[in-house]
């Protein structure tokens, strides 16, 4: 299918002003928006590619610059060590009650759009991270998490004052998430932590490990890359949001 990409801004109730990359399919899109939570490093092509292929598929996807109070718009980071330490920095600027504020303008954004009924959200690490905040907290459908981190602690702002993992019962939606065994971010301990929370408020869930695949496995071209833990990964979104 056809795409049209392009950038938008969204107004924010803050007053700021939020960036975004849009992929909409050229012909009419499912009834189901998504939005595209990034990583560390920004709304980089990896990112951006994972919209334009949503849109392919048939459905508005919207990739928002969730660090643009601190970042000039349309900035995104290498993977080296550089652009580590800058999007540590900037994750750990980005507060929760911001990054809800910038999901909710997505919704009404979204939500304004001719034919779209609901809307699904999608993160990968830092990213997986948000999209499980918002699904605590906002009316997502559902949500895929990619390895998201720092869910039972509070070593990031958007996991304060209480852990992420605390508002779990808030969800309302169906959430899948995607971890490799592997993984030294999300270890077998806080991968259980996790899967009991989920239990315990009743969310409609699956979580899925994939043996000997550790973190950030979805994306070509770096060490961490698995090809058929990238695929099944992807075949479990499509099959999410067909079914949402």
């Amino acid at each position: 299918m056809t795409i049209i990409p392009e950038t938008i801004t969204i107004p924010v109730a803050d007053g700021t002003s939020l960036p975004a990359y849009l992929a909409r399919p050229a012909g009419r899109a499912a009834p189901v928006a998504v939005i595209v939570a990034h990583e560390l490093f920004a709304v980089n092509p990896d990112i951006r590619g994972v919209a334009d292929a949503l849109a392919q598929a048939g459905y508005l996807t919207l990739v928002p610059e969730f660090y643009h109070r601190h970042a000039e718009p349309g900035r995104w980071l290498e993977r080296t060590d550089a652009g580590r330490r800058e999007g540590f920095a900037l994750l750990h600027q980005l507060r929760r009650q911001d990054a809800l504020a910038d999901v909710e303008a997505c919704l009404s954004w979204l939500g304004a759009q001719p034919d779209i009924q609901r809307t699904a959200m999608i993160g990968f690490s830092a990213g997986g991270h948000l999209a499980y905040l918002a699904a605590c907290r906002l009316p997502i459908s559902h949500t895929a998490v990619l390895y998201g981190g720092w869910l039972p602690t509070t070593d990031i702002p958007m996991s304060r004052p209480t852990p992420t993992l605390d508002l779990t019962p808030g969800i309302s939606g169906r959430l899948i998430y995607l971890v490799g065994e592997d993984d030294t971010l999300i270890d077998a301990g806080q991968r259980g932590q996790i899967r009991g929370a989920l239990e315990q408020a009743g969310v409609e869930h699956e979580l899925v490990v994939y043996p000997d695949v550790g973190h950030a496995f979805f994306w070509p071209g770096t060490p961490a890359f698995d090809q058929k833990a990238r695929d099944h990964a992807w075949n479990r979104i499509l099959s999410l949001l067909a079914n949402s």
